[in-house]
């Protein structure tokens, strides 16, 4: 029973941390929406994983994928409300995007993938500060520069 506790804390502190940078960002979902997905995630996981044990008997037909999936639709669906259109621009992509990321970090402590959900982690912190950089600091600074008299368009 300790496990599932520490299950449930790592979940929490690795949806955390990735909701530091929509956090630091300012974003509509910052770290407490995002340790709640990560914890949900992994507590439904591990209620099916328990339930899956308990009703192993052929009377039960019960599908330990059941719940994951729902998750992944679940926070799917969740996702979809944050994005919204702006000024005919689309915005709250990315967070919804981590969003549904950070229940597949909860669901993968939830079936004991730990190695893979911090791995996971460091990639999702990863992408939204070193992605963010470059888009920053080169995509839209080449976008803003007007061409030169004697470039062709």
């Amino acid at each position: 029973m300790l496990e599932f506790f520490g299950q449930l804390v790592l979940a929490t502190v690795l949806g955390a941390f990735v909701g530091l940078e929509r956090e630091l960002s300012k974003k509509a979902a910052g770290m407490r929406t995002f340790a709640l997905v990560g914890l949900g995630a992994a507590f439904f996981t591990i209620i099916s994983i328990i339930a899956s044990e308990k009703f192993s008997d052929a009377k039960y037909l019960f599908d330990v994928s059941r719940i994951p999936s729902q998750i992944v639709l679940g926070v799917g669906f969740i996702g979809a409300g944050l994005i919204i259109f702006h000024s005919s621009q689309l915005r709250g992509l990315t967070t919804a995007a981590g969003l549904w990321v950070a229940a597949a970090i909860g669901m993968a402590v939830g079936f004991k993938i730990y190695l893979l959900a911090v791995f996971t982690t460091f990639l999702v912190v990863s992408i939204f500060v070193v992605f963010w950089f470059i888009e920053n600091q080169l995509v839209k600074k080449l976008a803003s520069k007007p061409p030169k008299d004697n470039q062709e368009l």
